[in-house]
């Protein structure tokens, strides 16, 4: 029996790792562990060219997440943009995230919620809350299973308290969801 759940395991994470690396050949950048509940998505690489989450808006968000009863390691992300600053094309966004199979999509600026809007359109269309269905800033969205947030510009919040209260409410509506048994 453990031998068979050892295979099984292995399989997931090959498949995970076979996945995550043809999109990275395609211009994904990920940063994170592939099986977290949580899934961070922002518009901007970091200034130095460091892996996406490594800078002051990535330990401030992981700190809130920590602060919420995440575990220090259940969060991953990814960049909506190439290596160039380019946004992601329709497919490879939504590749990423059939990818990492999220609990919990949090897009952290405008660039990662134009992209979702574009990706989830149909599905956001059929919500009956109108700042659900337009990913507006705060507004707690349940697309195809995933609950989705826009946090409205998490690292130009980080220079002003009152701004990062805001994204400190809009966090606390994201707690972890726990088993689903």
């Amino acid at each position: 029996m453990a031998r068979d759940r050892a295979v099984l395991r292995d399989a997931f994470v090959g498949k995970t790792e076979a996945e995550s690396a043809s999109l990275a050949a395609r211009g994904v950048r990920f940063a994170g562990n592939a099986f977290s509940a949580v899934t961070l998505v922002k518009g901007e690489p970091e200034a130095d060219g460091a892996a996406p989450f490594s800078g002051a808006d990535g330990k401030a968000l992981r700190d809130a997440l920590l602060a919420l009863g995440y575990a220090p390691e259940d969060w991953n992300g990814f960049l909506s943009c190439n290596d160039a600053g380019a946004p992601l094309s329709d497919e490879l966004f939504l590749s990423a995230i059939v990818t990492l199979d999220p609990a919990t999509l949090i897009l952290c600026d405008e660039a990662a919620a134009h992209l979702a809007r574009n990706v989830f359109a149909e599905d956001l269309a059929q919500l009956a809350d109108f700042d659900a269905a337009m990913l507006a800033p705060g507004a707690l969205a349940v697309v195809r299973g995933i609950r989705t947030m826009n946090l409205g510009g998490f690292a130009a919040a980080l220079g002003d308290n009152r701004e990062k209260q805001v994204m400190w409410r809009r966090l606390k509506m994201l707690p972890p969801l726990g088993e689903p048994y």
